[in-house]
C-alpha cells in the first residue's frame, strides 16, 4: 500500500498552495478517485481535502441572470435545486440519469467533470496496452472488445469515451468552467475543457498543473421550455450510456430558432453535434428534418467492428430526444 499524506484545505488559496507539492491531488467526494487508487491507476502522494471550503458549496444566481454551481455541490443537490429544475431542466435530467442515488449523494459537480473513462482496458492493469494509462503502449480496445467505445473524434491512439452524463448537458447549455491556480483565475469554455485524444490520450482536460475547479457557470436560461436528456443503455439504471443525447430548442411555432444538441457515449469528450444543429436552425421541425440532420452529423463517424450499431443508434436517439424536447407544441411527425 502506498503511503499517503492528508491535508485539509480551509479556502481556495490554501488548497492551491498545498497542491503544488509533487504528487498532490485534490479530493472532494472521491467517488472516482478512490476507485482509481484502489485499482492502482493513480498514486497520489498527498490528498488535499477540499470538502470544507464553504465558498465552493453554493448555487448562486449570476448578475447576467445565469447560474453558478459550486464545484463542491453534490450531484443530487444540483439535480434537485429549484433553480436548476425550473431554469435548466436538461441539466437536472442528465444528473438524475447518472450513477445511483447513493453515488449522486457523494459525487460533486467538480469531480464529475474530472472523472476518467470507464474503458475496461484502462481499468484492468493486466492489459499492458493502454495509451491512456501508459502512453506509447498501444490501444487494446481498437482490436479488442469495443462495443462501448468511440465512433467520433477518436484517434489511432485511443478510442475511449467520456462517461459523464452531466457533462453532455453542460456541453449543450454552453456552460463555462471557472478555475483557480497558481497563475490566478481563468474561465474555460466548456467546449475547450475536455480534450479529444489525439496523440496524448493520457490528458483528459485542458486544466493546468495545480488548478482547481471552483464552479460551473450557466448562461441565462433560454431552454427551460424545450429540453430533453435521453440516455440509451443496457439496463434502466446504474449503467453508462451506449449513446446519450442532450437536446435543447428555442422554437417559433414549428420553426427552429436555436438548436443545441450534444452526444454522450460516442467520443472522448461530450460531442457537440454542430452539423445537426446547423441543419435544423431556421427550418420547420419534423421527424424527416431530424433524420436528415442526424445522418449528416453521423456521416463523420468512424466505427469499430464492435460498435457499428452506435451509428444508427445515435441517429435515432437524436431524432427521439429532439422530438421529446419539442413535445407539447404540436405534431412534428
Amino acid at each position: 500500500m502506498d503511503a499517503i499524506s492528508y491535508q485539509r484545505a480551509t479556502d481556495v488559496n490554501s488548497a492551491i498552495a498545498a497542491a503544488q507539492r509533487p504528487g498532490a491531488m485534490f479530493i472532494g467526494g472521491g467517488t472516482n478517485l478512490l476507485d482509481l487508487m484502489k485499482g492502482g491507476l493513480t498514486h497520489p502522494v498527498t490528498l488535499v481535502d477540499i470538502t470544507r471550503i464553504e465558498a465552493l458549496d453554493k448555487v448562486e444566481t449570476l448578475p447576467n441572470g445565469g447560474l453558478r454551481i459550486g464545484a463542491l455541490v453534490r450531484n443530487s443537490d444540483a439535480a434537485n435545486h429549484t433553480l436548476v429544475r425550473t431554469r435548466y431542466p436538461l441539466l437536472s435530467q442528465a444528473l438524475l440519469a447518472g450513477a445511483s442515488p447513493q453515488l449522486r449523494n457523494m459525487a460533486t459537480v467538480g469531480g464529475n467533470l474530472m472523472q476518467r473513462t470507464r474503458c475496461p482496458y484502462f481499468y484492468d492493469t493486466a492489459f499492458t496496452q493502454c495509451n491512456k494509462r501508459a502512453p506509447g503502449s498501444g490501444c487494446a480496445a481498437i482490436g479488442g472488445f469495443n462495443r462501448m467505445h468511440a465512433i467520433l473524434g477518436a484517434s489511432a491512439q485511443c478510442v475511449a469515451v467520456n462517461p459523464s452524463d452531466m457533462s453532455v448537458a453542460l456541453a449543450a447549455l454552453d456552460a463555462t468552467v471557472q478555475v483557480s491556480g497558481p497563475r490566478g483565475a481563468r474561465t474555460i469554455a466548456f467546449s475547450a475543457f475536455h480534450r479529444l485524444p489525439g496523440d496524448r490520450p493520457d490528458l483528459d482536460t485542458t486544466l493546468q498543473s495545480g488548478e482547481l475547479i471552483t464552479s460551473v457557470d450557466l448562461p441565462p436560461p433560454i431552454f427551460s421550455e424545450h429540453a430533453h436528456y435521453l440516455k440509451v443503455r443496457d439496463r434502466a439504471s446504474y449503467a453508462f450510456a451506449l449513446v446519450s443525447v442532450a437536446s435543447a430548442l428555442q422554437l417559433d411555432g414549428h420553426r427552429v430558432r436555436t438548436a443545441h444538441i450534444a452526444l454522450g457515449g460516442v467520443a472522448h469528450r461530450p460531442w457537440r453535434a454542430s452539423v445537426a444543429e446547423q441543419h435544423l436552425t431556421g427550418r420547420t421541425l419534423s421527424a424527416a428534418a431530424l433524420r436528415e440532420a442526424a445522418a449528416a452529423e453521423l456521416a463523420q463517424a468512424k466505427p469499430l467492428d464492435g460498435n457499428r450499431f452506435k451509428v444508427g443508434l445515435a441517429q435515432r436517439a437524436i431524432v427521439r430526444a429532439t422530438l421529446l424536447a419539442a413535445g407539447g407544441t404540436g405534431d412534428f411527425t
